[in-house]
């Protein structure tokens, strides 16, 4: 698993570097979207999360989610469009999972629209360290931990 400034980026995710978003393809056309360890360590402890409806459609490049900490609310955008189907419920209910392990407490799943070429787009897990070492001087940035 690659590791960045202290920070887990599995290997095994695509990766959206600039906001933060991890997606992993489910096997049945669906994805599940979720935030890195680097936008936890950002935000710090979350304390609201708000995703969109089951059902919901939403656009490439939108809001899945509004997400909620001490200093920071913001948009969870994704780069795929599309409806979500299902949300983190666990995650509604206590928005610290997050920050205690971000790759189980994932935000949405959401059924693609266009996904191979979205995808395409994504950066690959075993590609990442060198992509978020960039982003990280990008945003000062120090780490993890």
């Amino acid at each position: 698993m690659p590791s960045v400034r202290g920070c887990n980026l599995p290997d095994d995710l695509l990766y959206d570097v600039d906001n933060h978003i991890w997606i992993k393809e489910e096997g049945d056309g669906n994805i599940r979207i979720g935030m890195t360890a680097v936008a936890v360590a950002l935000a710090g402890e979350l304390v609201a999360f708000t995703p969109k409806k089951p059902g919901k459609e939403i656009k490439a490049g939108r809001s899945c989610a509004i997400v909620e900490s001490g200093k920071w609310v913001g948009p969870a955008k994704t780069q795929a469009g599309g409806e979500i189907v299902a949300v983190n419920e666990d995650l509604v209910a206590k928005p610290s999972l997050a920050n205690e392990d971000p790759y189980a407490n994932w935000m949405v799943i959401l059924a693609p629209e266009d996904w191979d070429s979205v995808k395409g787009s994504l950066t690959p897990g075993s590609e990442v360290a060198g992509p978020y070492e960039a982003k990280m001087d990008e945003d000062g940035f120090a780490g993890c931990g």
